[in-house]
């Protein structure tokens, strides 16, 4: 699916760098990050893109550069269309981004948020604090290095955490990765994701196996 002609020539003719972004489903654009915050306005300003209706990222994982995507979702109000604008981070180890507060003050959470779970930095941005997880939080959790099922961690209340000697513990089944069967027709409760090493979980440590395996019968 490709934005409309108009949209996307007017673009192309504005912004030579602009390329379509193959979709399933709405139209959109790939943009370098130095002109996204350019394209943005022009959408909103030319062709009433007037509702940011998120922002969000993609890590293609360690070794892919770029490793980092953010992602703009568009929705015009008056023609009731929407486009997807995409722009890869320059950076693989220090993700950011141009803030977009000033074009829709709404921004201001969703990139929050994607600091806080992908850990791209939006610059200008006027308050880029977590907005998940408590500011002191070492880690990204969206990113795909994070193991799917977290990190034991400090309690952010440190004093909370010396009295009590607890932890934010991993959660239960961290024997993943995490599998649904896709055999025939199935129940949702039956859709529901497995672990493929089941023999731990939160009240059964992990076996002491050699290698970290679990054993077989």
């Amino acid at each position: 699916m490709t934005a409309p002609v108009d949209v996307t020539a007017a673009l192309q003719a504005k912004f030579s760098q602009i390329t379509p972004r193959p979709t399933l489903d709405h139209p959109a654009i790939n943009v370098p990050p130095t002109e996204v915050i350019a394209v943005l306005k022009y959408l909103r300003d030319e062709f009433a893109y007037d509702f940011l209706m998120d922002i969000t990222a993609i890590d293609w994982a360690e070794g892919v550069s770029p490793r980092f995507t953010v992602v703009w979702h568009l929705h015009s109000t008056q023609t009731h269309t929407y486009i997807r604008v995409a722009a890869d981070c320059a950076s693989d180890t220090e993700p950011s981004v141009p803030t977009a507060v000033e074009l829709w003050p709404g921004a201001n959470w969703h990139e929050r948020e994607t600091w806080d779970l992908m850990g791209v930095a939006f610059k200008g941005h006027p308050d880029l604090r977590r907005i998940l997880m408590w500011d002191e939080y070492p880690y990204h959790p969206l990113r795909k290095d994070f193991p799917l099922a977290g990190i034991e961690t400090a309690l952010p209340d440190l004093e909370v955490a010396e009295e009590t000697q607890a932890k934010v513990l991993p959660a239960p089944m961290v024997g993943g990765p995490f599998v649904a069967s896709s055999a025939g027709e199935i129940s949702p409760s039956d859709a529901e994701p497995r672990a493929k090493d089941e023999s731990w979980n939160e009240l059964r440590e992990k076996p002491d196996t050699p290698n970290g395996l679990t054993p077989t019968a």
